[in-house]
């Protein structure tokens, strides 16, 4: 499998991705569990079938420490007992956040009353952040058809 386009190389897509990487930065600076943003990063991925993300964040959160048993449950997260609670709301938030088309309102009172719980303003935002950063890079990559199985924890800085 080849990508469509070699993306990381144009010129265009450097400014894109050089502005979609500060807003993930600025995210990854605001204070919500490295765990947690790994797993909402993944849940994402795994949804929007984003091979390269999938990949990658599994890569880099097994390389940060993260346990087989919990990356391979992440899918399967509503049944797995190895996620703590304030986790189990991102993961909702996540799922219903990547997938605003398939509820009427989109994400849920609920949802968002869980993901309160645990979060503060801050974090919430954060969170909301990210789920749009990595549903924005994973069109990029879903689109451009990226292949996935390559990378290196920490390639990309």
């Amino acid at each position: 499998m080849e990508a469509r386009l070699d993306f990381f190389s144009n010129p265009l897509a450097a400014k894109v991705l050089k502005h979609i990487n500060s807003a993930g930065r600025a995210v990854t600076d605001a204070g919500l569990p490295h765990t947690t943003l790994e797993l909402v990063k993944i849940r994402a991925s795994q949804i929007n079938g984003c091979g390269f993300c999938t990949d990658m964040h599994t890569k880099d959160a097994a390389a940060a420490g993260e346990t087989a048993v919990r990356l391979n449950l992440v899918a399967a997260w509503r049944e797995a007992t190895v996620f703590t609670e304030a986790e189990r709301a991102a993961l909702e938030l996540t799922e219903q956040g990547t997938r605003l088309a398939d509820a009427s309102g989109g994400v849920s009172d609920d949802a968002w009353t869980d993901a309160a719980k645990h979060y503060d303003e801050d974090q919430l935002v954060a969170l909301i952040s990210m789920i749009a950063v990595i549903n924005a890079y994973n069109r990029i990559n879903v689109i451009n058809r990226q292949p996935a199985g390559a990378y290196r924890p920490g390639q990309f800085g």
